[in-house]
């Protein structure tokens, strides 16, 4: 059924990256949240690691928005479905307000998911080296698509009094509201490393203390009140939020349900080496009968009780291989569950944990290959469809993904490859051995429910 969704909304964007919209949407997240709203925290595109910096500002789950992997279409439903019974919701954007999908238009930008919200716009700009010449960039943005509503500017890395003010004079001729100015303030950054931010798992008693500095310079530095007014501009969107349950049901019948009694346990790779995961994806394990336990590879030296379903996601272990390494007991165990014929889903950092190694030191041995850091960045969404029979995908299935990764695997396919890309490149890639799916390739099951289910099924059998 079509609902009407009244909920106060907005776009946090940028013309670059780099220009701050993770350090004033975290901030405005945690500034409103202090205030005693609940607040819905959302990214727009593929990143696992800003939302995790989101969910600790508002304390609900950082979900993504993304227009590839999951199609235009569920933009607005996984929307409603996260923001349900909040007073306000803030989507940060990716990239450049227009930045999408290579080659494809608006697809994925951030200014689509803005129009799909039919939410205004707050433009994050750096004015660290520049004055006037800031309302011509604004003007431009601004003017760019008609169907964007810009509602005002953030002007951030001001350097005094004095640029403020010329800032200011700039945009008001240009009509353009200034919703807030934030001076330098290198001291609530956030560290980084190779694929971005440093995780929040990684570093959660300081990442408490930057989001709680975050909050203090957003609120000092920024008219909140007039944000939120802004934000109540939003219309009401018509859609149906997604359900998880709702979502299963064109692929799920009474008689394949009854298999799930009683309910098998999937366990989850979680803690500081495999961070990476989107919260619809135990969301639907879970409506499809399964009971999802999370347990930590570097710590847990053995599987969860009854586990008969493995799901490893993405995450960093090459910077904890020597810790991964130690925990022999762990890699052990699952070796053992793999050797029986266990269902296992890697992606990713689970790909790296599954090989014989990584960066020289031993990991779980369950695919013949080896993984080790490299110099290349590999990055980009992907159209792939499955080329072998898994216990997450069957022969044929189609799913837009996303890769992210400076490691290697040699080699890169078994002898029976998880998935053949049909776009941007043609190759085979990825492992499928007895019940393992192992693959670079992120995916978002929303977009194709049926993986979930027919992974509670195969962990179903295996019980």
């Amino acid at each position: 059924m079509v609902t009407s969704l009244h909920i106060p909304r907005l776009v946090i964007a940028a013309p670059s990256s780099g220009s701050g919209k993770t350090t004033v949407a975290t901030g405005l997240m945690a500034a409103f949240s202090e205030r005693g709203l609940a607040v819905s925290p959302h990214k727009a595109g593929p990143d696992y690691i800003d939302p995790g910096y989101h969910a600790l500002a508002t304390g609900r789950p950082g979900r993504n928005l993304d227009a590839f992997m999951c199609g235009p279409e569920l933009v607005a439903p996984l929307f409603a479905h996260g923001a349900a019974g909040c007073d306000l919701a803030l989507v940060e954007g990716v990239m450049g307000l227009y930045d999408g999908a290579a080659g494809r238009g608006e697809l994925a930008s951030t200014a689509q998911v803005a129009k799909l919200l039919r939410a205004p716009v707050v433009l994050v700009v750096d004015a660290s080296s520049q004055s006037r010449s800031v309302a011509a960039l604004v003007h431009g943005f601004a003017s760019f698509d008609p169907q964007v509503r810009l509602g005002g500017v953030i002007l951030n890395k001001v350097g005094s009094d004095r640029h403020e003010v010329m800032l200011r004079e700039a945009l008001e001729e240009a009509g353009m509201p200034v919703l807030g100015v934030l001076r330098r303030a290198p001291q609530v950054a956030a560290p980084s490393r190779h694929l971005g931010l440093v995780p929040v798992a990684e570093r959660r008693t300081d990442a408490l203390a930057a989001v709680s500095a975050l909050a203090d310079q957003v609120r000092q530095g920024c008219d909140l009140d007039a944000l939120m007014a802004l934000a109540r501009t939003a219309p009401a969107l018509a859609c149906e939020a997604w359900a998880p349950e709702e979502a299963l049901l064109p692929h799920s019948a009474p008689s394949r349900n009854a298999e799930l009694r009683p309910r098998p346990v999937i366990a989850v790779a979680g803690g500081p080496a495999f961070t990476f995961s989107y919260a619809e994806h135990a969301e639907l394990l879970t409506a499809a009968g399964a009971q999802v336990v999370t347990f930590d590879p570097l710590r847990d030296e053995a599987l969860p009780e009854g586990t008969a379903g493995l799901v490893i996601g993405g995450g960093f272990p090459e910077v904890y291989a020597p810790e991964l390494a130690a925990n022999a007991p762990l890699r052990e165990a699952v070796a053992a569950f793999a050797a029986a014929g266990g269902p296992v889903a890697a992606e990713c950092a689970g790909l790296l944990y599954l090989a014989r190694s990584l960066d020289g030191k031993p990991m779980c041995g369950v695919l013949d290959a080896d993984a080790r850091m490299s110099e290349r960045l590999t990055l980009g969404y992907r159209e792939a469809v499955a080329v072998s029979d898994s216990p997450l995908a069957a022969t044929g299935t189609r799913l837009r993904g996303h890769e992210f990764h400076r490691t290697v695997i040699e080699p890169g396919a078994g002898s029976a490859p998880a998935w053949g890309f049909t776009h941007p490149e043609r190759r085979v890639e990825g492992f499928v051995r007895r019940g393992v799916h192992a693959s670079y390739l992120h995916t978002h099951w929303a977009a194709e429910p049926s993986v979930a289910l027919r992974f509670a099924e195969a962990a179903a059998r295996a019980r």
